[in-house]
């Protein structure tokens, strides 16, 4: 199988630094009773995803619910996909680094039905060797401007998502939001029935790589913030799920208001190497950034 990791160093080298541990879990003290509510909603999902459901060497998948399953990888810090089943049909959001039999696991865990792939963008850790399981797939045109040979390496048809367009699967409904900041292209579901929704690295898991500007990502979390409130979201599932590390409304938040202070200049960065050089910690969350992206 013909292997169509993306040959962008920058965010190669990133993903590549990045895919360790570093993750942090907060504590808030002051937390009302719409936060005990979320809390309780993370702490049942960590207790469902017990029941894993297959595991071999290239990937785990593990329940959320019973229609919905989360799998990850160990090539990058549990590199995440999400399949998402209707009545009609399925979607996979991403595919991992490798995953190979990707489409063959999903399509048995609905029954054979049809699995449509959506990629939240296309860094390698999610756009990896499995996308040519599929004869198309969705993307986010905004993230081919990053990489441009996407086009040319997979041979497949791509469709361009649009923002706010709802995917239809039958008796289950999940909206499209463009969510850029991590990349031009980054995309979230929302799954408002269900009251959570997908994020992959729109909100890094914790740890947040900043390849676009952070004016962008502080417009990003504003967004969310409005649906999340709008629709009772209760969590977003991250692109590197590890179970303590479910993005909430108060990390949307936090993740906005910590790039904000950036921008402000209230916080002393650290220096690193790597080629997002500059990182600021606060509230369990690190934010990755270089300085020409303060605007």
């Amino acid at each position: 199988m013909k292997n169509t990791l993306l040959s962008v160093t920058t965010a190669l080298l990133l993903i590549a630094t990045s895919c360790t541990k570093s993750h942090t879990k907060t504590v808030d003290s002051n937390v009302n009773s719409k936060e005990d509510t979320t809390t309780q909603s993370i702490e049942q999902q960590k207790s469902i995803s017990l029941n894993r459901v297959l595991e071999n060497e290239n990937i785990t998948i593990q329940s959320i619910d019973q229609h919905t399953w989360h799998g990850f990888g160990n090539l990058c810090f549990n590199e995440s996909v999400y399949l998402i089943e209707g009545n009609n049909c399925a979607m996979l959001i991403d595919a991992g680094v490798r995953m190979p039999g990707l489409r063959k696991i999903a399509e048995e865990l609905v029954h054979n039905k049809p699995v449509k792939l959506y990629l939240s963008h296309l860094h390698s850790d999610h756009a990896g060797s499995a996308i040519n399981e599929w004869d198309e797939l969705w993307i986010n045109s905004a993230d081919l401007a990053m990489f441009p040979k996407f086009a040319e390496s997979y041979k497949g048809k791509i469709h361009f998502m649009n923002d706010g367009e709802e995917i239809k699967l039958g008796n289950r409904n999940i909206d499209i939001v463009f969510t850029p900041g991590h990349t031009p292209g980054s995309t979230s579901f929302i799954d408002r029935e269900a009251k959570y929704g997908f994020s992959a690295d729109a909100f890094g898991s914790t740890n947040l790589l900043v390849f676009t500007n952070l004016s962008t990502e502080i417009a990003t979390c504003h967004r969310m913030n409005l649906l999340i409130e709008r629709y009772g979201i209760t969590h977003l599932f991250p692109g590197h799920n590890d179970g303590d590390n479910i993005e909430t409304p108060k990390r949307v938040k936090d993740v906005g208001e910590i790039c904000l202070g950036i921008m402000n200049g209230q916080y002393e960065p650290k220096s690193v190497i790597s080629n997002l050089n500059l990182v600021v910690e606060d509230r369990g969350v690190k934010i990755n950034y270089t300085k020409d992206r303060i605007k």
